[in-house]
């Protein structure tokens, strides 16, 4: 199908495609990255309180000079706070300078305290509080969906959850395609956000032999066949990262693929895959995940 501008969510709301990520972007380049980013057309931003720039994004979104209600804004409860996920809304929403935000996620199904998974507290009953806020706070919150949520706990959320997530965001790129994940995702009508769609820092995938072909037959980057490849897919929006301002706006060049060169791209995990945000993986100042995911 050729790329869309927007998707649809399950709440009727229309989430830009293409949008700008900010995972490891280092505060101080964030807010020029995001206003550089919304002053060329950017309309959806994405952070999470764990990356420690919620500020500097509010900052770039001032200066910036977009009207709020024309930004899509996703921020994710951190794990640490999944015992006081109200606590964490307002705080969120102080740090980015906003009264509301378009889609708020739970960032891994995986409470933790100092550093470790706790086991006094259930992601589950923090997903219901999350659903109460959601219910009783519309203006503060338009949408809650999940973050790195494998089917395993896809399908157990989706067991007694009374609002279906809006979102379930994951590492997605050409040798990640995580296609039990994505199907489960659409038949349940939950948008896919993909994010590390260049195979994380420094775009390991961009030169693959196979996408710099597709590249050199559309005269345009490998990045952008990279990034249009999820734009090219149903229910996919996509969030790649960069605080280089040339990027920025490189990163915006959509195509449309043929059917045949989709296939191509996603022949590429047939090689073998490389996955960047690992289960047991360990980030954000050396705090792990063990036990937490498949």
């Amino acid at each position: 199908m050729p790329a869309s501008q927007y998707v649809t969510l399950n709440t009727g709301a229309k989430m830009p495609t293409l949008g700008l990520g900010t995972w490891k972007s280092a505060p101080g380049a964030v807010e020029k990255a995001v206003e550089v980013a919304l002053k060329n057309g950017y309309r959806h931003i994405d952070t999470a309180a764990a990356y420690a720039n919620e500020k500097e994004v509010g900052v770039g979104l001032k200066n910036s000079g977009v009207p709020r209600e024309d930004i899509f804004l996703t921020t994710k409860l951190n794990n640490s706070d999944q015992r006081d996920p109200e606590g964490a809304l307002e705080t969120s929403l102080n740090n980015l300078e906003t009264s509301y935000l378009d889609l708020w996620l739970m960032h891994w199904p995986c409470p933790m305290k100092n550093g470790k998974p706790d086991p006094s507290v259930a992601w589950q009953d923090t997903w219901k509080k999350m659903e109460v806020i959601y219910k009783a706070h519309p203006e503060k919150v338009r949408a809650i969906g999940v973050s790195n949520f494998s089917v395993k706990y896809l399908e157990e959320l989706l067991s007694f959850a009374t609002i279906v997530p809006a979102v379930n965001q994951i590492e997605s790129h050409p040798s990640l395609k995580q296609e039990d994940v994505v199907a489960l995702s659409r038949s349940k009508g939950i948008a896919i956000t993909a994010y590390s769609p260049l195979g994380s820092d420094n775009a390991p995938l961009a030169s693959n032999p196979t996408i710099v072909e597709i590249a050199k037959a559309y005269n345009v980057s490998p990045t952008a066949v990279l990034i249009s490849y999820h734009a090219n897919r149903e229910g996919f929006t996509v969030i790649p990262k960069s605080v280089t301002p040339e990027r920025i706006v490189s990163n915006k060049k959509i195509i449309d693929l043929t059917p045949e060169d989709l296939q191509k791209v996603s022949d590429v995990e047939k090689a073998g895959t490389l996955r960047v945000c690992k289960p047991y993986w360990t980030g954000y100042g050396g705090i792990g995940f063990p036990d937490c995911q498949d």
